[in-house]
């Protein structure tokens, strides 16, 4: 299968991209483990989570996904066929949220953990954080890289601008710089990335690993069977599984 290069990161991964935000979830183990058995056999290779899948479940913590991934690792000691993705910044809980050093620090090594992996292949910045100065959050991810916990960093939900400050702060100090990003775009949902983000990819070489590439199964077609009143749930609801995108560079 076709590889596709993620900015100047040196990671090349398959053109599809398997979304875990439901393991643990909507998808018990069982499931998950056969969903990835599945998805690694057709050779693709990548696979993204959150430390914060799946807080937004009553009776979840967070760490889930990533927990049900590394359980998954373990068992088919595959680690190095595979490209893992996991992200940093939402709310966990109570002062366990943003970009901040501590916070970065301390929740790299819960996801490792979980993970049951010494080292991430793409660690995003799940959101923007502006209350943080974008060289405290670029710093200690240059202390993970040169530690070998953190192979390359990349940004999700940013702005067009953001990210331009981001990469001039990255040019400027001598700091590991955001070589992909993570949008919300599909065929549906085009706007906020063509308007804003596509420009600041393109000069800057930044690959391009979109969410919701299906429209959360609406472009699937499923939903579209479904009665009316059952079609907004189902577009927020439905799984098992979620596929991303991945854009040449």
């Amino acid at each position: 299968m076709q590889k596709r290069k993620l900015g100047r990161s040196g990671i090349e991964i398959a053109p599809l991209v398997l979304g875990g935000n439901v393991f643990g979830w909507t998808a018990n183990e069982a499931a998950s483990f056969t969903i990835l058995d599945a998805f690694v056999a057709t050779g693709c290779n990548t696979i993204d989570t959150a430390d914060v899948y799946s807080v937004f479940v009553p009776g979840n913590k967070g760490g889930e996904s990533e927990t049900v991934i590394g359980n998954w690792l373990r068992r088919n000691g595959r680690r190095a066929d595979v490209t893992i993705a996991t992200k940093v910044g939402m709310k966990m809980a109570e002062g366990k949220t943003g970009l901040s050093r501590k916070h970065i620090l301390q929740s790299v090594e819960d996801s490792l953990q979980r993970l049951q992996t010494d080292y991430i292949d793409m660690y995003f910045a799940h959101q923007d954080d502006p209350s943080v100065p974008i060289e405290e959050t670029l710093s200690p991810f240059a202390e993970l890289i040169k530690l070998g916990k953190v192979r390359s960093i990349g940004a999700s939900n940013y702005s067009g601008a953001r990210l331009r400050e981001a990469l001039a702060v990255s040019a400027r100090v001598g700091l590991p710089r955001y070589e992909y990003l993570q949008p919300h775009y599909n065929l549906y949902e085009r706007a906020g990335y063509e308007q804003d983000l596509e420009q600041v990819c393109s000069e800057e070489s930044i690959g391009v690993v979109p969410y919701f590439a299906l429209a959360s199964g609406f472009l699937t077609g499923k939903i579209a069977l479904l009665p009316t009143s059952a079609r907004a749930l189902a577009a927020d609801l439905w799984g098992p599984i979620s596929i991303r995108v991945a854009y040449a560079s």
